[in-house]
């Protein structure tokens, strides 16, 4: 019983001693730049021009889950049409799929961050 309990408890810990390493790091950098007087505006560099990250994500994010569920689709049809086995086709045309709608979403999110 506990090892089951153990397992997400330290996956968690996990995950917030990453993300809190992270952000203490760049705040002791920050704090650290300003204390020797270096101007405060290159913390904004490089954010000014581009898309926003959340809109990359978001683009990708919704290319994977169509190419996911197309794949779905077309393994079904294949499957239904064909004598093809189950446990072979759905993982391998899923994946395709999902594969080609990440490229689609890395594309298409290079051409929004060339706007």
């Amino acid at each position: 019983m506990i090892p089951g309990i153990l397992i997400p408890l330290s996956f968690f810990l996990m995950i917030f001693g990453i993300v809190y390493l992270i952000y203490s790091t760049r705040n002791r950098e920050r704090l650290a730049l300003i204390e020797k007087g270096v101007d405060a505006s290159i913390f904004l560099q490089g954010r000014e021009k581009g898309v926003s990250a959340w809109k990359i994500i978001v683009v990708n994010l919704a290319f994977l889950l169509i190419g996911s569920g197309v794949g779905i689709f077309l393994a079904l049809l294949i499957t239904t049409y064909t004598s093809l086995e189950d446990g072979a086709v759905y993982p391998s045309i899923i994946f395709i799929m999902a594969g080609i709608g990440l490229l689609t979403g890395f594309k298409t999110a290079k051409d929004l961050d060339k706007e």
